[in-house]
């Protein structure tokens, strides 16, 4: 056969093979590909980020020093609309890429397979963090006093708190009255016990040392609670940038609220 002959057939088998290849390659992609519903997913995001407008907008108008505590209120209400499960996949499925959290999938061969699969992966390397960050303390904590029922009992104390101060702000209570709510108070103050067991003079330190730091500002005890509550609403988004975004520590940094809330509650310490 000639070289040219040669060569020619050469070309052909290759294209025919690159043919082949994308046509297997499109057909795993449509085997795996979860479907988002897009048009679902854009109202929903077009709902919550009018929500998020209009508490925005809200805490703008509540100027001066007055409207402080219900200003930040309303910030809080917004940064809660932020982290929402379902408003990540809006976004997430408005943008193409699959929903991590199994909200707005329309169809896909393996979506309906996968996603609780996903859904249940999350919480596994979460409780491999946690079980390599507790297993040292784990040794420690069984001399001062506190079992592993009791360790058990208050991480899942720390995550309730935060999901019962969710819902109460979802049916209009203020940042005040969530705190002055029986359950909350008695879920703090029994998680109050359990730190205190587990490091005796841990509760109490932390009082003295936020009065050291304020030698020159005297705080009274309204102003003190306030502080209090910031920085748990302050610890608590955090975690849940962590926990839910899964933020790395830099992404943390660079989050908004964060910086927002972060800053008020360094203006208070100064």
């Amino acid at each position: 056969m000639p070289v040219e002959e040669m060569a020619e057939s050469d070309v052909r088998g290759m294209g025919e093979a690159m043919k082949m290849a994308a046509a297997g390659l499109a057909a795993f992609k449509e085997d795996e590909a979860i479907e988002g519903d897009v048009e679902k997913a854009t109202a929903f995001k077009a709902e919550i980020e009018a929500k998020i407008a209009a508490l925005e907008a809200e805490s703008k108008a509540l100027t001066g020093k007055d409207n402080k505590a219900a200003r930040t209120t309303k910030d809080k209400e917004k940064a809660a609309l932020k982290i929402q499960k379902d408003y990540i996949d809006a976004i997430k499925v408005c943008k193409g890429l699959p929903p991590v959290h199994g909200f707005f999938i329309k169809g896909g061969a393996k979506a309906k397979a996968a996603e609780p699969v996903a859904a249940a992966a999350a919480p596994a390397e979460a409780e491999k963090d946690d079980k390599a960050k507790k297993d040292k303390p784990k040794k420690a904590m069984e001399g001062t006093g506190i079992s592993r029922d009791e360790r058990a009992e208050l991480d899942g104390l720390k995550q309730k708190i935060i999901d019962k101060k969710t819902a109460l702000k979802a049916e209009g209570m203020s940042g005040g009255q969530i705190n002055k709510h029986d359950e909350v108070s008695a879920m703090v103050t029994r998680m109050n016990e359990l730190k205190e067991k587990e490091t005796p003079g841990s509760t109490t330190a932390k009082k003295d040392d936020g009065k050291s730091k304020k030698k020159g500002k005297q705080l009274d005890s309204d102003s003190l609670k306030q502080l209090e509550e910031k920085e748990r609403a302050f610890e608590e988004y955090t975690e849940r940038l962590r926990t839910e975004f899964k933020y790395s520590k830099k992404e943390i940094a660079a989050d908004p609220e964060y910086q927002e809330m972060k800053a008020e509650l360094d203006k208070i310490k100064k």
